[in-house]
């Protein structure tokens, strides 16, 4: 059927919104909606500071400015494979550059493992994707999104990925495996020990992705290795990002490692260009840096150290944190503090009714958020 041509000048007339019939699949009323960390708003006398993204404070190496100031290609579209990033990855690695594929960040990496082995099979029934929860809040969007059903299991009071009940909750339906390590929010890493043997008791067509979006900044000396892994398990991927050490969040650059039986079909999966050789060009010379680089995160480690240290001094119960992030599990109070948060010019990502993830910042504002806690522990004591 046609639609009626306007009488006065013979076009098609304007449709009000929400009268097309046009409807999204089923999933997306379902889906929760990714919530970006929100920039502080401002407050007289204060310097505001964004504690809610786990970005890295500190800017880009010179390096690195460089480098994109000197990539003039950008009326031409990338290398699509990216494979200058590539090989320079598998030097870096010491890993075969095929079984790296890039992405946009490693979220981009992760929607392209899920693209290509979970979702519904031709006879309707859904794959089946376990993972922690509380963990990344894209997760459950990107699994839905892949047409996948999610699989969550309750990380245990200590913030830890409860691997034995992962364990158990694995079916004939399971077809991937998401670990977080470190686990955002929550904090605390993966153990090398409890890792490989919950990866032994898993079928070996399960495919088990290691999210190691924050592995630079780990310090326990017993953390899971996910490229060691990889190594040593057919059915293990590797996610990683230059988002967060590297600190070019904004330029989305992540990719995955995994064996060539697994990579063939990332490719076909992958976005085209989904890394621009500016991005590209960017993540070489910090790769080529990377002492600076491991200096810079080593400021934040510190820095991160400090503030758990200070909480704990408190009276606060915090997860071990091996991110660039602390974990407060504050339950009904949640919104409150993170009202007062705001208050003091620092913005935090609160979660509902569960807690509040604090990234490191710079130092000034890592100290006025233990400022909020001394005084939030007070106020809560008080009530």
């Amino acid at each position: 059927m046609t639609s009626p041509l306007n009488e006065q000048d013979g076009t098609t007339p304007a449709v009000e919104a929400g009268t097309t019939g046009v409807t999204p699949r089923p999933v997306m009323d379902r889906l929760p909606k990714y919530v970006a960390g929100r920039p502080p708003a401002p407050v007289e006398g204060l310097t505001s500071y964004k504690l809610s993204s786990n970005e890295n404070p500190l800017a880009p190496l010179q390096a690195v400015t460089d480098a994109i100031v000197h990539e003039s290609r950008i009326n031409r579209y990338p290398d699509a494979v990216a494979t200058r990033l590539r090989n320079a990855l598998a030097g870096f690695l010491g890993v075969p550059a095929d079984d790296i594929v890039t992405g946009g960040g490693s979220l981009g990496a992760l929607n392209q493992i899920l693209a290509a082995f979970a979702g519904q099979q031709d006879d309707g029934t859904q794959d089946e994707v376990v993972y922690a929860w509380r963990s990344f809040e894209a997760y459950p969007i990107s699994v839905g999104l892949a047409g996948a059903k999610s699989i969550q299991v309750p990380v245990l009071p200590d913030g830890r990925h409860d691997l034995d009940s992962m364990a158990a909750e694995v079916t004939d339906r399971t077809r991937v495996i998401l670990l977080c390590t470190p686990n955002n929010p929550t904090g605390p890493a993966l153990r090398r020990e409890e890792t490989e043997r919950f990866i032994q008791s898993v079928p070996g067509n399960v495919l088990v992705v290691i999210d190691e979006a924050y592995q630079e900044f780990v310090r326990d000396p017993e953390a899971v290795d996910g490229i060691e892994l990889y190594r040593k398990y057919p059915n293990v991927a590797v996610l990683r990002t230059f988002s967060k050490a590297h600190g070019l969040a904004n330029l989305r650059v992540g990719y995955s490692v995994s064996h060539a039986d697994v990579t063939q079909y990332l490719r076909v999966a992958a976005v085209p260009f989904a890394v621009s050789s500016v991005a590209e060009s960017a993540a070489i010379a910090s790769l080529e840096n990377y002492e600076a680089v491991v200096g810079r995160v080593q400021t934040l480690v510190d820095e991160r150290d400090r503030v758990t240290a200070g909480l704990r001094d408190l009276g606060w119960d915090v997860p071990d944190a091996q991110g660039n992030f602390v974990w407060l599990a504050l339950g009904e109070s949640t919104p409150e503090f993170a009202v007062q948060a705001a208050a003091r010019a620092l913005s935090v990502r609160a979660f509902g009714a569960e807690g509040v993830r604090v990234s490191i910042g710079e130092t000034e504002a890592n100290t006025r958020f233990l400022e909020l806690c001394r005084s939030f522990t007070k106020v809560s004591q008080a009530s």
